[in-house]
């Protein structure tokens, strides 16, 4: 029995929950500030990490300095993603796809192939619009693929089921599965 599509978070609605810069959620992550926000609490899906709801609106209450959340700002998530749930932990949730793990679901030759689709209309409407980057169920694109094939010029859609496999029981490790270190944690991360 499905529950239907939980609520998340990006760095940016996480910032808004506490009304602070979004760069500040980056901070709050960082190994040299102690990392008050645990990493290991986000799901990553291409390359970024996203929260579910239920943590993020209930971190604020944990740290050591009390965060206090905007709850008109949580309501404004919650109406801006429709019908849901609020889920604590990521292993609650559904699988999530990006961009990145359905080119490779795909195995489709090029980044436009998707984008082209997506530009279209052919492409599934996306499930979550977090942090200005498009998000889907698993389930969502899979059901998706007779629609696809039907519209599709060149391209098979075949689906990879070892990837869909490795999605569905937390063992994906292809692209988008880890976050790309930046700045000047880059080089220390090599």
């Amino acid at each position: 029995m499905s529950r239907g599509k939980p609520y998340l978070v990006g760095h940016q609605e996480f910032a808004a929950l506490y009304r602070v810069d979004p760069k500040q959620v980056a901070q709050w992550l960082s190994p040299s500030r102690g990392s008050v926000l645990d990493p290991e609490t986000a799901i990553i899906v291409s390359g970024v990490r996203y929260w579910p709801l239920g943590f993020a609106a209930g971190w604020g209450a944990t740290t050591a300095r009390f965060r206090q959340v905007d709850l008109d700002v949580k309501a404004r998530i919650i109406a801006e993603q429709g019908e849901g749930w609020e889920p604590d932990l990521g292993d609650e949730l559904p699988p999530i796809v990006g961009q990145q793990e359905i080119i490779e679901l795909f195995h489709l030759p090029a980044q436009g192939n998707l984008a082209t689709t997506i530009a279209t209309g052919r492409f599934p409407e996306h499930d979550w619009l977090l942090s200005g980057s498009m998000l889907w169920m698993l389930d969502t694109v899979l059901d998706a693929v007779p629609k696809l094939r039907e519209s599709a010029r060149s391209l098979p859609w075949d689906v990879d089921e070892a990837v869909v496999a490795a999605l569905r029981d937390g063992t994906y490790d292809g692209p988008g599965s880890r976050v790309l270190t930046r700045g000047r944690h880059a080089r220390k991360a090599l």
